[in-house]
């Protein structure tokens, strides 16, 4: 009898563990959806702030397109500027060149001629 009075309580105690296990696992699982249900909440919660940040990336970006346009327009500008300035520059050397040229004290054909250089005039 004793044997049998020891595998029933063997048996008795593995129920007791089992139990106490599935017991634990279950209240463990009960507080896994618990907290899941509360993350879940604060997303929710979020989409206010996410709509806001959409809306004011959205306007900064419409912000830069209206940047970029001006700056393309500001860089058409300066090259028209500098465009202007070359052919300034190309007038003014032209006219230099003629007086030069009809100059009896400039040698235009000198070398290191340089149009209008105060250097070119012949002593």
């Amino acid at each position: 009898m004793s044997t049998t009075v020891t595998i029933i309580v063997i048996v008795v105690v593995v129920l007791v563990i089992v139990g106490l296990a599935v017991a634990l696992t279950a209240r463990r699982n009960a507080k896994r959806r618990e907290h899941a249900e509360h993350l879940r909440t604060e997303a929710v919660a979020q989409s206010g702030a996410i709509d806001s940040s959409q809306r004011d990336a959205a306007a900064a970006e419409a912000k830069a397109e209206v940047a970029r346009a001006e700056a393309e327009r500001a860089e058409q500008e300066a090259a028209e500027a500098r465009q202007g300035l070359h052919v300034e520059e190309a007038r003014q050397e032209d006219s230099l060149r003629t007086a030069d040229a009809i100059d009896p004290d400039v040698d235009h054909r000198a070398d290191d001629y340089r149009p209008g250089a105060p250097g070119s005039r012949e002593p």
